[in-house]
C-alpha cells in the first residue's frame, strides 16, 4: 500500500504563509492529508478549508497539556472528560486519530508504575473510542533534547501501556525523530512494533528539521521499511524547514513516497 502522507501545518507553516496557500500546494504535491495540534477558535474553518482542497485531517490533540498527562492519576477525570469530547468531535468530523500525551515522571514512580496509570487513563475512554472508530495515539516524545522529563520516552513503555489497555483503539504515535534520539534501531522498532502504531511523525535529526543529507537518518529506507508491512495509517510530515517549505515539503514527499 502506497504511503499516506499529511502535513502537520502548526510546526510547518511559516507564519506568513497563509494557511490556504500550505493547504493548495500541499494538495499539489501530492499530499492526501494534514494535521492539527489544537482545536482552536478556527478549528471548523480550518476543517472545512482542508476538505475544500480534498486534505483529510489525520489527526489532533485529543487533550490539554503535555507535562500533566496520563502517567498522573491526578490528571484523569480531566483527561477523560476531554478525550471523550474529541472522540465526538473527531468522529463527527472524519478525523481517524487522537493524539495522547504521556505526561512528565512523577518522583518516585516507576516506569511499571506510570504505564500502569496510563494504561488505567486510556481504560476509561478506550470502550467510546471502539464504539465511534477514533484511534487514542499515545505520543513517543524525545526527554533528553526537546521535552525534558517526558514520561513516554521510549517505544518499550508505550507497547507496555497498549498491551495493558488491549484496545485495538488503543496505540502510539511513533515519532521518528523523537525516538532516533532516544534509542534508534528505528527500522527495527517499527516493524517489530507495527501493529502497535496508529500514527507516524518525520523530522531530521539532528535539529529537527528537512528530511535532507545533512541529518542521520535514512528516511527513504525507513519509508520503505513502513510501505513494506501492513500499515495503512499516516506518516505525517513535523518538521520546520530550514529555507523554502514548499521545496521541504516536495522533498520530503518524493523521499517518502513509497507503496
Amino acid at each position: 500500500m502506497r504511503i499516506r502522507q499529511s502535513v502537520c501545518y502548526p510546526m510547518v507553516k511559516p507564519a506568513s504563509m497563509p494557511i490556504e496557500d500550505l493547504f493548495s500546494v500541499a494538495a499539489e504535491i501530492g499530499f492526501v492529508a494534514v494535521e492539527m495540534w489544537a482545536r482552536g477558535d478556527d478549528f471548523e474553518k480550518e476543517v472545512t478549508l482542508a476538505h475544500r482542497h480534498n486534505l483529510a485531517v489525520a489527526v489532533m490533540v485529543g487533550h490539554a497539556s503535555l507535562t500533566e498527562g496520563l502517567s498522573d492519576r491526578r490528571h484523569h477525570d480531566r483527561i477523560e472528560k476531554e478525550l471523550r469530547l474529541s472522540i465526538d468531535v473527531a468522529a463527527d468530523n472524519g478525523i481517524p486519530g487522537l493524539i495522547c500525551l504521556a505526561g512528565n515522571r512523577i518522583a518516585g514512580q516507576s516506569d511499571d508504575q506510570a504505564s500502569d496509570a496510563a494504561a488505567d487513563g486510556l481504560r476509561r475512554v478506550a470502550p467510546y473510542a471502539e464504539k465511534r472508530g477514533i484511534n487514542l495515539n499515545l505520543e513517543l516524545l524525545n526527554s533528553k533534547i526537546d521535552h525534558p522529563g517526558y514520561r513516554g520516552d521510549h517505544t518499550a513503555w508505550g507497547v507496555a501501556v497498549c498491551e495493558r489497555v488491549a484496545s485495538e483503539r488503543v496505540k502510539l504515535l511513533y515519532d521518528i525523530y523523537h525516538m532516533q534520539i532516544m534509542e534508534g534501531d528505528v527500522i527495527r522498532t517499527i516493524t517489530q512494533n507495527i501493529r502497535r502504531i496508529g500514527h507516524f511523525h518525520t523530522a531530521g535529526n539532528p535539529g529537527r528539521h528537512d528530511i535532507d543529507d545533512t541529518q542521520e537518518l535514512n528516511y527513504s529506507a525507513v519509508a520503505s521499511a513502513i510501505a513494506a508491512t501492513d500499515y495503512d495509517g499516516y506518516v505525517g510530515h513535523e518538521f520546520a524547514a530550514k529555507g523554502d517549505v514548499v521545496d521541504a515539503l516536495r522533498r520530503a514527499f518524493a523521499i517518502c513516497d513509497k507503496g
